[in-house]
């Protein structure tokens, strides 16, 4: 695999792993009743939607990155031929 084909992937594993664990953390009972949806609005705090949100969504995108990273670092290092020693 080249050097592109990797990072491609990285950034589509990073965009799909970012945009996933907004829409998880969106559809959760807690975000819905921050938002609002609780009984005749009570407990509505926005304040946790700018806390959270930028805190998911790098979570989302930094994880799934450093595990595809991970992974093909460990791929390349099985794949590349042993460098011999030299004898003097």
């Amino acid at each position: 695999m080249g050097r592109d084909a990797v990072t491609g992937g990285g950034c589509a594993v990073s965009l799909v792993g970012a945009v996933g664990a907004v829409v998880v953390w969106w559809r959760t009972s807690r975000t819905q009743r921050h938002l609002g949806n609780g009984f005749e609005n009570n407990g509505q705090d926005f304040g946790a939607v700018l806390t959270e949100l930028p805190l998911v969504f790098l979570a989302g995108a930094v994880v799934p990155a450093v595990l595809w990273g991970l992974g093909a670092w460990l791929l390349g290092r099985r794949r590349r031929p042993r460098s011999s020693q030299f004898h003097a």
